[in-house]
């Protein structure tokens, strides 16, 4: 039962990190780099939406992967933030 609680984590983190990484544009992170933002993305997700009293419009796992889903989108909106503050352009 253990591994399928895994394999479950793999699957949503995929899931979200492909369609987050489809809506806010770009090539995304590769395979893995898109579990791992759909992963991360849960966990940010749930904080958010605790935060804000919300509860997702769906059950299961639908649920599941849209609070992922929404975290990742706002982990990405972050990480690109992050990117473009500490670019510096190339002197020429």
């Amino acid at each position: 039962m253990h591994h399928m609680g895994v394999l479950m984590w793999i699957v949503v983190g995929l899931v979200a990190g492909v369609l987050a990484s489809l809506i806010m544009g770009g090539t995304g992170y590769g395979i893995i780099g898109d579990i791992i933002i759909g992963i991360v993305g849960a966990f940010v997700g749930g904080w958010l939406f605790r935060q804000f009293g919300v509860h997702a419009p769906f059950h299961g796992i639908a649920s599941t992967i849209f609070v992922a889903f929404i975290g990742a989108v706002v982990l990405l909106f972050l990480l690109r933030l992050l990117r473009r503050a500490t670019y510096r352009r190339p002197l020429l």
